[in-house]
């Protein structure tokens, strides 16, 4: 079958002369768009045996420079929006947690809603027990005495772990799925007992050693002055830290 006119012209290759012709026509192309200089490859001079062009040396240079401030530039621009994003889930789940009516949808906004909302597999809301303090809702996980403190060390407020075998006495049946973890310190009360927001995923890349953790703090100090509201537990006038 054969090709029409307007076919055969879309299809066309570009040739060197199109290319002169067009630069002719439009002589400032290069001034107005500078990053195809990038893409051309400039004659070398040949200044005899021995000689260095440091003219071809310096714009191999400037181009690297430029390659580099590209790819800077592309991951600050990456990262912002990562951040605006993340903050505006946090807001969410803050909001999330001011709407709860009673302390048992408080847990179940902590634990159920705020997973979805930050795209993670499980969020555990996790309190030591020896028996004296009681625990009004059964969906919070109990730990032995002492076990926060094995997960974060005295003044530790969040750890962040990759490639991990999740402990199931944090995230219960889903821990053989978690390949990474945020764990974040509650500082509920000095009248209650060590506690921790685990937040749990399968994606190994998903919680990892410096990453910036202050969103999830300020989360996680939201969470712990709404438990003592809704306990009426007295806040200390220094951080508890178990």
């Amino acid at each position: 079958m054969a090709k029409s006119p307007e076919t055969a012209e879309t299809v066309r290759s570009v040739g060197k002369d199109d290319v002169l012709r067009y630069l002719q026509q439009h002589p400032t192309f290069l001034v107005e768009n500078a990053e195809a200089l990038s893409a051309l490859a400039m004659p070398s001079r040949d200044l005899g045996d021995g000689v260095i062009d440091l003219q071809q040396a310096m714009i191999g240079r400037l181009r690297e420079k430029v390659e580099q401030t590209e790819d800077v530039a592309r991951l600050l621009i990456d990262n912002s929006r990562d951040n605006l994003s993340t903050t505006a889930r946090i807001h969410e789940c803050v909001l999330a947690l001011l709407d709860a009516t009673s302390f048992e949808q408080l847990i179940q906004i902590a634990t159920v809603d705020l997973a979805v909302v930050l795209d993670v597999d499980t969020v555990t809301l996790c309190v030591e027990s020896n028996g004296a303090f009681g625990v009004p809702v059964q969906t919070l996980r109990l730990l032995p005495e002492g076990a926060v403190g094995s997960y974060l060390a005295p003044m530790q407020t969040v750890a962040l772990n990759q490639d991990i075998s999740a402990d199931p006495q944090i995230f219960d049946a889903a821990a053989p799925l978690i390949a990474s973890e945020a764990l974040v310190r509650l500082n509920i009360s000095s009248e209650a007992p060590p506690a921790l927001l685990a937040f749990g995923s399968r994606d190994r890349d998903r919680f990892k050693e410096g990453q910036a953790t202050e969103l999830l703090q300020f989360l996680a100090r939201v969470l712990e002055k709404l438990v003592r509201v809704w306990l009426d537990l007295p806040e200390d006038e220094e951080e508890y830290l178990a």
